[in-house]
């Protein structure tokens, strides 16, 4: 593959595989938390989409796709989710770096 070539970010992200383990790596500690929080930047930072607006207020998490970036972590204001890494062998296979 040619260095000159920009790939769009989506299809370098279509490229990588998953190893999805059935427990989920981060969770959300507190989900009245989220409710409380007015910007829910989860929502918005995650580059994998992984977190979605709930019916009733919340923030529902699906670690499926996640890119293992602690990105929620850091923006989270209410220090509402716990993140580590997921077990050997499962996670994100990045194909280009």
């Amino acid at each position: 593959m040619s260095l000159d070539r920009k790939i769009p970010i989506e299809e370098r992200l279509n490229s990588n595989a998953w190893d999805v383990d059935q427990r989920p790596h981060i969770r959300i500690i507190d989900p009245d938390q989220c409710r409380k929080c007015d910007k829910k930047p989860c929502l918005y930072l995650c580059p994998a989409r992984c977190y979605t607006p709930g019916p009733d207020g919340t923030v529902v998490f699906s670690h499926e796709g996640c890119l293992e970036c602690g990105t929620c972590r850091v923006v989270c204001p209410e220090n509402n989710i716990e993140w580590n890494y997921p077990k050997s062998g499962f996670g994100v296979q990045y194909r280009f770096g």
